[in-house]
């Protein structure tokens, strides 16, 4: 069973965020670029499947990114993933959820899955949007929110998580799900898993590599930002003495009123 973890990799979450008023993007210059912390726990997700279906199973981690950070994807070697691919395009850059998704599905395709693993999240973005995309563009159920997996190589079971608890839900492989922080704290690398992370494969694609023609970069996307800016000063807070719960009550009515909220 061949398994992929698809993973992001973003600037540190601890530094500090701008938006190049030019294009519009996130400025990730003079910030340390790391895997997007959601994904580790598709990482741990993934090698928890592995260890239990025992022999046979791989880990395949997967990525969208500039060439020059494809190192930053040891981390998940050294975790325990097989081998690593980046699909790095210089005609990437501006891609929307939409492309990104299909351009991540083409790569998926050409490199071969039994069950895609994502994060909820990515540090940067926080869509939301990029599991259920994915699973569109490759035509297989999408399964959200997992907190728990279960595999036999051919059916996969998950606890999804609601706001009241969680329903077991199942699909036939192949499948995609994403996984919650609650599938269990990511592993450190140990000392015997950096050093043979220098030794797994971390190979290359290119859109070229994918043959057909894959949406892409600002062509491809189908949003725009359009205007970027601070969110709007709130107004100072307004003060009401009543005189009384009647009174309170009939003050509190014309505010909302005021501003067509009753």
């Amino acid at each position: 069973m061949k398994i992929v973890a698809t993973v992001k990799l973003v600037p540190d979450p601890n530094s500090e965020k701008r938006i190049d008023p030019q294009t519009k993007r996130l400025d990730r210059s003079g910030a340390e670029t790391v895997l997007n912390p959601y994904d580790e726990y598709a990482v741990e997700a993934a090698l928890q499947l592995k260890e239990k279906l025992g022999d046979g199973t791989t880990v395949t981690v997967f990525s969208m990114a500039p060439e020059r950070h494809k190192e930053i994807l040891r981390k998940a070697l050294a975790m325990g993933a097989d081998d690593a691919v980046v699909l790095s395009d210089p005609a990437l850059a501006g891609s929307d959820v939409w492309s990104t998704a299909a351009a991540i599905a083409a790569g998926l395709k050409k490199i071969g899955f039994d069950l895609v693993v994502c994060g909820g999240l990515s540090d940067d973005g926080s869509t939301g949007g990029t599991p259920g995309a994915l699973a569109e563009h490759l035509g297989v159920p999408g399964l959200t929110n997992a907190r728990h997996l279960e595999c036999d190589g051919q059916r996969l079971t998950a606890q999804r998580e609601t706001d009241s608890g969680y329903q077991v839900v199942a699909t036939a492989l192949p499948a995609l799900v994403s996984v919650t922080m609650a599938v269990g704290e990511p592993r450190y690398a140990s000392l015997k898993g950096i050093m043979g992370a220098k030794k797994k494969t971390l190979a290359t694609l290119c859109l070229a590599d994918l043959g057909s023609d894959v949406p892409a970069g600002d062509d491809g996307a189908l949003t725009e930002l359009v205007r970027v800016g601070p969110p709007a000063t709130r107004e100072k807070a307004a003060v009401v003495n009543a005189t009384d719960g009647a009174s309170g009550a009939r003050a509190i009515f014309d505010f909302l009123k005021q501003r067509k909220l009753v």
